[in-house]
């Protein structure tokens, strides 16, 4: 099994890790960790997970419900930590309110959203922000290769995306069609981005988004394509997601974590501290970009004042 397909399993199963987990853990003596979120994050907290589980045998729980499903849980008290792929919007924030959630935001990691291909296309390998912004807008009829193109194939064209609930699909529309959400809606979306490799890797025709860290782990069966955001032609990869030349598909990825699990639970500011102190190592195990020097002292700053 791979990492990113055992994300919706349990790190470490037991009836005691599920019946802690529902209630969102809160006290040092109940040794496990609720987290859920983002599938893009999701690979990143289940590799810290296993690490952290061999190093203090403390159980962390991952799953994927998307950015906005692991916040609904969230604010309604039910997990210790999640994982999001966009900052907080205002709805979760009035959301968290109305619960009596109390949270602190850190940055884990960088991700490059990658636009993939199948592996037999053979004709596209740069597309431009303009490009993807006619086969994503709303009311887009492009719906074959040659219309993105004229060079093209006549060969249609198949979409697969994320999910309304993902953190990956307010970024990505925000950034391609210029608001949050505003997505032409024919295409098969998840919150899932194994569907998507599933479809993409099936079909010769299709297109789809998601994380880089999942193209990483299915290049031998997705070809990711270079994006031109006005400077010329940059493929996804670590070294530009951390020098931002991968505009402007390259963005921060967070890890929420309730105050009062943070305050009333030391394996979980444990935790928090193992994923940043380890940060180049788990990033880099799971496919991620690391945090820069700088950015991990800023977020261990921050771990830090919320300690004191």
């Amino acid at each position: 099994m791979t990492m990113k397909s055992g994300i919706v399993m349990l790190v470490a199963v037991s009836s005691l890790a599920l019946a802690a987990a529902g209630c969102g853990g809160g006290d040092d003596s109940s040794g496990v960790i609720s987290a859920d979120g983002s599938s893009t994050v999701g690979p990143f907290v289940t590799k810290a997970a296993e690490d952290f589980k061999a190093e203090q045998d403390v159980d962390v729980t991952v799953g994927i419900s998307g950015t906005g499903g692991g916040f609904e849980r969230f604010c309604a008290g039910e997990t210790d930590l999640s994982n999001a792929s966009r900052p907080i919007d205002e709805d979760e924030v009035a959301l968290c309110e109305e619960g009596g959630v109390e949270y602190i935001e850190f940055r884990v990691t960088t991700d490059a959203l990658t636009n993939v291909v199948n592996s037999e296309n053979d004709w596209a390998t740069c597309l431009t922000v303009d490009q993807l912004n006619a086969i994503w807008k709303p009311g887009s009829k492009v719906t074959n290769w040659n219309q993105v193109d004229p060079s093209f194939p006549d060969v249609p064209l198949k979409l697969y995306g994320a999910g309304t609930d993902s953190g990956t699909f307010d970024y990505f529309t925000g950034v391609i069609n210029g608001e949050e959400g505003a997505s032409r809606s024919d295409y098969s979306a998840t919150e899932d981005d194994n569907v998507t490799v599933q479809g993409v890797s099936g079909d010769r025709g299709a297109l789809g988004y998601f994380g880089f860290s999942y193209f990483e782990e299915n290049q031998d069966k997705l070809k990711a394509l270079e994006v031109d955001g006005g400077g010329g032609c940059v493929a996804p990869s670590v070294e530009t997601a951390q020098d931002e030349s991968y505009t402007p598909l390259s963005r921060p990825l967070f890890v929420y974590v309730k105050r009062s699990s943070f305050d009333g639970n030391e394996d979980v500011r444990n935790f928090v501290k193992f994923m940043l102190d380890n940060n180049e190592s788990i990033a880099t195990a799971a496919q991620f970009v690391p945090l820069s020097e700088e950015q991990i002292a800023e977020e261990q700053a921050k771990l830090e004042g919320a300690t004191g």
